[in-house]
């Protein structure tokens, strides 16, 4: 396993020839003379509250960017959007024929402070786990001693993504320090509103496709395979969200005197939730996997990938995995139609005898690059509508509850698409083979990302390739309280952009 930590490299730093890539020694050596200083930059960085509903916080983080950035050579300019401004920052060479664009993240998750195992989950916390697997606190004078890198660093966005945000600014500094000049342009945008989905991206991409030109994106996020072997993908879904609401009586009524007489909401979002899939766990809304081909090819690219079924539903705590497909990789090829939350009345404690007014079902639809998100939604609506559903946009007025037996209020929002690109593309080729000339070998290759970032628009946009290296731990507790990221992918992290950026991009 390359386990994502090296040490022991000496300090005698060579410095390469101008264009020439700094060696992997070299690289190491670099990144462990400097941990002081990049965790120090990384804790800074921490303490700026990200959350992406508060505006004032987002204003503060971007003029820390800013500051940032420029005392790296970079030029900064603002993004203005309706919401949160974007930033964009630039370092140009003299005669390069080749322009990089690279896509950073800087929002985060809302916090819930009394959920965490810390004062403020504002303040990074240095943890160690003792012989229990418990986590226990450091204090940050234990690093002048000595670098665990199983030790961790807890505190929002300290893996979704100022983690990558600082090992991208640490990996400038660092190659600057090394002598290296690429041979290339190179622009970066930095999202400020992606956990609330990137609303504005998309124009703001389409405004500024000039500012933004270039022959290829990289993006920076993210965690590897879950062996947490390096990695490098290709594509990532795209994210469509659906509400449905079903209707009863106009307010709660006894069940008492009522049930086996006024309908209960319930039942009928029931049977509209368990028709939308099968008993194997397959969608069966007609048409919803259509225009999906996987070749031989491609399912051997699928396969390699070292997933162990068996273990990843040990872990989740299940005896089963849905029939869409016959493993892991290959599922995620398929558009994915999933239930995130019901509603209606009280439960536990709070339950009472009563018939509810209304049942909420939330869904999600995961697009890959060949679904078309108003098709698949479209289709789940003409699956329902079969079913004998009267189709409302907006509350029920009088005359329809009057009027139609079955009410189903269905409202719909689509995040952004699906992206994937080729892996021999020169997005691909640049990061495999800066991870080759970091191990020694090929990196994991991932053709398609379960999960949903807003690289769509900006690939479409701009008609470029994208690939995605991720740097930090696959166990995170991403958007989850108690996030972390572990020291040893901290410092790996950054090798393996100092690595990814010294290449020639072709």
């Amino acid at each position: 396993m390359r386990a994502f930590w090296l040490a022991g490299w000496s300090l005698l730093v060579a410095v390469p020839a101008v264009g020439q890539a700094p060696s992997p020694t070299d690289i190491r050596a670099a990144v462990e003379a400097r941990q002081d200083a990049a965790v120090e930059l990384y804790r800074e960085f921490l303490a700026l509250p990200n959350d992406a509903v508060n505006r004032p916080d987002i204003e503060n983080l971007v003029a820390w960017m800013e500051r940032a950035f420029a005392a790296r050579g970079f030029e900064t300019r603002r993004i203005e959007t309706p919401g949160s401004p974007s930033l964009f920052a630039q370092r140009l060479v003299a005669d390069a024929e080749k322009t990089v664009l690279v896509y950073l993240q800087a929002d985060g998750q809302p916090v819930e402070p009394s959920a965490w195992d810390q004062p403020d989950p504002w303040v990074a916390v240095l943890k160690e786990r003792n012989a229990s697997g418990q986590w226990r606190t450091l204090p940050w004078a234990a690093l002048e001693e000595r670098v665990d890198p199983d030790w961790r660093v807890f505190a929002r966005s300290a893996a979704d993504s100022k983690g990558p945000m600082t090992q991208f600014l640490l990996a400038i500094e660092m190659l600057d320090g090394l002598g290296f000049k690429p041979a290339y342009d190179l622009k970066v945008i930095i999202d400020t509103e992606e956990e609330l989905g990137s609303p504005h991206l998309a124009a703001a991409i389409e405004r500024d496709r000039a500012l933004l030109a270039a022959d290829f994106l990289l993006i920076f996020d993210g965690p590897p395979h879950a062996s947490n072997e390096p990695t490098v993908s290709f594509g990532a879904r795209g994210i469509a969200t659906i509400t449905l609401e079903t209707y009863g009586p106009r307010v709660a009524q006894h069940s008492g005197h009522y049930g086996n007489f006024i309908p209960n909401p319930v039942f009928d979002m029931a049977r509209i939730i368990a028709s939308l899939k099968d008993a194997e766990g397959r969608v069966t809304v007609e048409g919803f996997y259509d225009g999906i081909t996987i070749t031989d090819a491609e399912r051997r690219v699928l396969r390699a990938v070292p997933d162990d079924a068996q273990q990843i539903l040990a872990d989740a705590g299940v005896a089963r995995a849905d029939a869409v497909a016959p493993s892991l990789q290959e599922a995620l090829q398929y558009p994915s139609l999933n239930v995130r939350g019901i509603r209606a009345a009280w439960v536990g404690d709070e339950a009472r005898t009563i018939i509810p007014p209304k049942a909420t079902a939330e869904l999600d639809i995961r697009l890959v690059k060949e679904s078309d998100a108003g098709q698949l939604i479209g289709l789940v609506r003409e699956h329902i509508a079969a079913q004998g559903f009267h189709i409302i946009g907006a509350e029920p007025t009088e005359e329809e509850r009057a009027t139609h037996a079955k009410l189903l209020k269905f409202t719909y929002d689509v995040s952004y698409g699906a992206f994937r690109s080729d892996f021999d593309s020169p997005a691909g080729l640049m990061a495999r083979s800066g991870m080759k000339a970091l191990y020694g070998e090929e990196p994991i290759l991932i053709r398609t990302m379960g999960g949903s970032i807003p690289i769509a628009p900006i690939v479409e946009t701009l008609g470029i390739p994208a690939a995605t290296v991720p740097t930090v731990n696959i166990d995170n507790n991403q958007h989850s309280p108690n996030e972390n990221l572990r020291l040893g992918n901290f410092f790996e992290g950054i090798a393996i952009l100092m690595a990814v950026l010294s290449q020639d991009p072709g």
